[in-house]
């Protein structure tokens, strides 16, 4: 059997499912383009979307609800200078098309504005293999996947008889996108995307009372529900008990101004969060970012360096092509403590004068692309984690992280601690409860003292918000101490 190159195949499925049915040709893509450039404009671009999703939820020993759902349609934006046009439909024809397309060529020219030439010739966009093309849903028929979910169960209730409450949940994705833009260029990609889930309750009686808590852990990817081996499911029922059982032990954290210890994994959101966010391309094009004007200065300590990486295989995050065509790249941010770069969709990245960096990401054909992050995280260090640990003579070791707020224009943070330990003369001493981690990403990064050996990407759980859109991410980081951090809490 012959087998076609992966671009093309992915470039073929696209074909096939969001072209071919509708009667659709690049002869049409072309036409749609040619009507929103009788304006002028910088930039146009249409974009179609394929997904069918899947959701599996177990509660109580039962599954207790299903979904299943195929959303399609397409997005037309046209740009010119600071200005976008988009519409969209749900509908894919050749007259939905060009209807949006005559909705977008109104958008009044800016001055710096030109006449776009549309290349009628078609040219291929390179990309990457970081993904098989597959389709996850279908790699684990209905009674498997809810054999998976009561296999959870069973395990997380087999730990401790404290575990009183299991909720698993299952979710795939199968997303496939075909990009056309004004000078000619046409991506595709097919995107697989799984989640198993695992929440915990667990609860014990002391002198009368009655206490609960509660522990979450999970997984994915971009691959099939095969990922999740029995390995796998121990690893996440695992960290779930453990962080319900750790907390039932747990004591109110103490307050204050003092050195924390960051584990490996996802704490990196809160350099996400803090960082990341500041060092996209629209917040420093408009100096709304704590970051802006500051390229090729020192951000942060010696030692600190922070990539953003769309080229993982497998991953989260990772893009064979982002939402506007553009192969993905492993993006150096800051090095060394020195700030290199920013990350840039096509817009901004042409009102900077410098290249996309294959960061344009957008939720759905309903939405416009933004630069966004992929897998962010920051490279590891010569410390063991045993000895950050112990360098700490009073202090907080957060090793999970719940939810948090940013600002981006200072870059002011608030992150509270889901499972977290007071640490006094080098040693663990308990853990706690209630901790949030106060402070200024930009400053914080000054205060980096100590960087571990042990960098570790988070397990495939993230989910980034932005002007009202989600995105999947990855994040990661070593072992990491911060001087001087403000540490809330109620005792």
């Amino acid at each position: 059997m012959i087998s076609r190159e992966p671009t093309l195949e992915r470039l073929a499925v696209a074909r096939s499912l969001l072209l071919v049915p509708f009667g659709l040709t690049e002869a049409t893509l072309g036409k749609a383009l040619a009507t929103i450039a009788t304006h002028r404009i910088d930039d146009a671009d249409l974009y179609f979307q394929y997904t069918r999703s899947e959701g599996w939820s177990l509660e109580e020993g039962i599954v207790k609800s299903g979904s299943f759902g195929i959303d399609q349609g397409v997005g037309v934006r046209a740009v010119a200078g600071e200005k976008t046009a988009f519409a969209y439909s749900d509908e894919i024809s050749e007259g939905s098309l060009i209807d949006a397309a005559e909705t977008v060529r109104t958008i009044a020219a800016a001055g710096q504005s030109r006449k776009v030439k549309i290349e009628t010739a078609t040219k291929l966009a390179p990309s990457r293999i970081l993904y098989a093309p597959m389709d996850p849903i279908s790699t684990l028929d209905s009674a498997q996947k809810v054999a998976l979910l009561e296999k959870v169960e069973r395990m997380a209730r087999a730990v401790d008889p404290r575990i009183k409450q299991v909720m698993a949940g299952l979710a795939g994705e199968y997303d496939v996108v075909l990009i056309a833009r004004a000078d000619g260029t046409l991506a595709a990609d097919v995107r697989p995307l799984v989640r198993l889930s695992v929440t915990v309750i667990a609860e014990q009686t002391i002198a009368g009372e009655v206490r609960r808590e509660v522990g979450t852990a999970g997984g994915g990817g971009r691959f099939g529900f095969g990922y999740f081996h029995d390995t796998v499911i121990e690893t996440y029922v695992r960290d779930a008990t453990n962080a319900a059982l750790t907390n039932l032990e747990s004591r109110p954290a103490k307050a204050g101004e003092m050195s924390v210890v960051l584990g490996p994994g996802w704490p990196g959101v809160l350099l996400h969060e803090a960082i990341g966010h500041g060092l996209e391309g629209d917040f420093n094009r408009k100096g709304s970012s704590a970051f802006s004007g500051k390229m090729g200065q020192r951000v942060a300590a010696e030692g600190v360096t922070v990539l953003d990486d769309g080229t993982l295989p497998d991953r989260r995050g990772s893009l064979n092509v982002d939402d506007e065509g553009n192969v993905s790249q492993r993006n150096v941010l800051i090095e060394d403590g020195i700030l290199k770069g920013y990350l840039q969709d096509s817009l901004n990245a042409r009102l900077m004068g410098v290249l996309p960096t294959g960061n344009g990401r957008r939720e759905s054909y309903a939405a416009v692309p933004l630069p966004r992050m992929t897998n962010t995280y920051m490279l590891g260090g010569a410390k063991s984690a045993e000895e950050i640990v112990s360098s700490l003579k009073r202090g907080l070791y957060a090793t999970n992280f719940g939810g948090g707020q940013v600002d981006i224009t200072s870059g002011k943070f608030v992150f509270s601690a889901s499972e977290a330990f007071w640490v006094e003369g080098g040693k663990i001493q308990y853990p706690v409860k209630g901790a949030t981690i106060i402070g200024n990403g930009p400053d914080a990064l000054t205060r980096v003292s100590m960087i571990g050996n042990d960098m570790k990407l988070d397990t495939g759980v993230g989910v980034c918000g932005k002007d009202g859109q989600s995105v999947p991410v990855g994040v990661g980081q070593p072992t990491l101490r911060i001087d001087r951090l403000t540490v809330g809490g109620t005792a």
